[in-house]
């Protein structure tokens, strides 16, 4: 499997990957070769401790084998910035690459993991000659698992323990799906769960902090990446094991809600063939308003994009 990108998030995508022996051969692939090399290198040194598993820097060409390749190139989110406005410095570096990938990996399951990662997930889709269910965004994977562990908190179990989804874009609009949320098969909503009842006051304050995590670890830190490199692991080793795990990633809508022509995140069943089925959950009223709200904005974005001439399909207008 590929690396493509290794700054944050690719190094720890491929870190985490490494660590759990998800893949036998690790390829990485970045405009800084030596960075690549640095950090395969560095890699390897860890084979005493973790076994066997073979990290390499290169080009393009040596994805040739991959059934994965994970693609976390681009420039990265300002302090401050919203995901939506690093579209028109991410957009141009996809052309590139969707092209090499065609070229060098075409039968390749593309995770995607650059923000804004709808709208280039949407993006790599008609760039690239595959079909869309080998085009996967990372979506809402992080921000569910960021709801799951501070509704852990709250109610003292294991996030693990936790059923509850953010759904819709990755960033600013994304929906919580408390109709559907709970712990241990009791919903959470209007009930005294563990001895604690739903407030909506806290409820709300509790989904304020998974939406503003982003902003708030890069205001610290400088950047996100450890735990969606642990993410992306997740989604990867769900694609290479065949797992048919249902996950929270990034897809295109024919129709769901009501809903085309973007890329937003559904629960997804994820396998070896990458997006193998669409578990559509019954939402309520005000579920169904932001899921529709998160797809116009996105798709407001998306009809900003100048397309280049060589894109790999025409439009589909009942898309």
């Amino acid at each position: 499997m590929g690396v493509v990108g290794v700054g944050h998030v690719g190094t720890a995508a491929a870190y985490s990957l490494f660590q759990n022996q998800v893949a036998s051969r690790i390829v990485l692939v970045d405009q800084d070769v030596h960075r690549a090399q640095g950090e395969a290198m560095d890699l390897m040194h860890g084979q005493a401790y973790v076994g066997r598993v073979t990290v390499e820097a290169g080009g393009f060409e040596r994805l040739e084998d991959s059934h994965v390749v994970v693609v976390a190139a681009g420039v990265s989110q300002r302090p401050g910035e919203s995901r939506l406005s690093l579209l028109s410095r991410n957009a141009a570096v996809f052309q590139t690459i969707a092209r090499e990938l065609d070229e060098h990996a075409p039968d390749a399951t593309l995770i995607i993991a650059s923000n804004p990662v709808d709208i280039l997930t949407y993006v790599m889709q008609e760039l690239s000659a595959r079909p869309d269910e080998h085009v996967i965004g990372t979506g809402t994977l992080l921000d569910t698992a960021r709801f799951r562990a501070l509704l852990g908190e709250h109610y003292g179990v294991n996030p693990r323990s936790v059923h509850a989804y953010i759904l819709g874009e990755h960033g600013d609009s994304e929906v919580p799906i408390w109709s559907n949320a709970l712990i241990g098969g009791l919903p959470l909503r209007g009930r005294t769960v563990l001895g604690k009842p739903f407030d909506e006051a806290v409820m709300n304050d509790l989904f304020e902090r998974v939406r503003r995590a982003a902003y708030d670890i890069i205001d610290r830190k400088g950047h996100t990446n450890t735990a969606i490199g642990l993410g992306i692991g997740r989604v990867v080793e769900a694609v290479l094991e065949d797992q048919k795990s249902v996950l929270p990633v990034s897809i295109r809508l024919h129709g769901e809600y009501g809903l085309t022509k973007v890329c937003l995140s559904l629960p997804c069943v994820v396998g070896t063939n990458g997006v193998e089925g669409r578990v559509l959950p019954e939402l309520d009223p005000l579920e169904r308003t932001g899921l529709e709200r998160s797809a116009a904005v996105l798709r407001e974005a998306l009809d900003e994009i100048q397309w280049p001439e060589e894109r790999a399909r025409p439009p589909n207008p009942a898309d």
